[in-house]
């Protein structure tokens, strides 16, 4: 059973609202990716572009299936050996997927994170959510909450926690390539 913090931040994800939580390694900014009322609000509060696209994660890979395109049994095995944890993949984008998530690009970042707090968001959600580091584009992102509520008005909730400890943020790679973006 989640703790009253989480259902608070279900609770305004469910209503369209932007939430910030720890991850491994800052405080993320979120909200239903399929709300795009909420996606819009989430990019005005950090002033970033929605052509850049944004990273989805989820508490495991089945929370992932409507996002992306079918992968091979070799891709699954790359991304079963770095899941969960702090490696985001550009997976092929699911045919339906609205190109406020994806940018201009034909693939869509993911990630089954190992923050157990927000692997449990998740999981009461009941999906996958939008995941961007909580900061102004271009600005150091919060590794705290205070930093967070102090740098990010316009949040509805933050669930409170420590951040993993990873000192870098995840790393991305493609998974057609192997090729480590960042």
């Amino acid at each position: 059973m989640s703790n009253w913090r989480i259902r608070q931040a279900v609770s305004e994800l469910n209503q369209g609202g932007v939430i910030a939580y720890p991850t491994e390694a800052v405080f993320g900014l979120g909200c239903d990716p399929w709300n795009v009322h909420a996606v819009k609000q989430l990019l005005n509060i950090k002033q970033r572009s929605w052509l850049k696209g944004l990273i989805i994660i989820a508490a495991d890979f089945n929370q992932l299936q409507d996002f992306i395109a079918p992968v091979s049994a070799e891709v699954l095995k790359q991304l079963e050996s770095t899941w969960p944890g702090p490696t985001t993949w550009l997976l092929p984008v699911n045919a339906n997927l609205p190109a406020y998530l994806s940018g201009f690009h034909d693939t869509v970042a993911v990630r089954v994170t190992a923050h157990k707090k927000t692997a449990e968001l998740c999981r009461e959600f009941g999906g996958a959510i939008v995941s961007t580091s909580a900061n102004l584009a271009g600005a150091k992102p919060a590794k705290t909450l205070r930093e967070c509520r102090w740098n990010m008005p316009g949040i509805d909730t933050i669930v409170p926690g420590q951040c993993s400890g990873s000192s870098q943020p995840t790393e991305i790679r493609d998974a057609r390539t192997g090729e480590r973006v960042r």
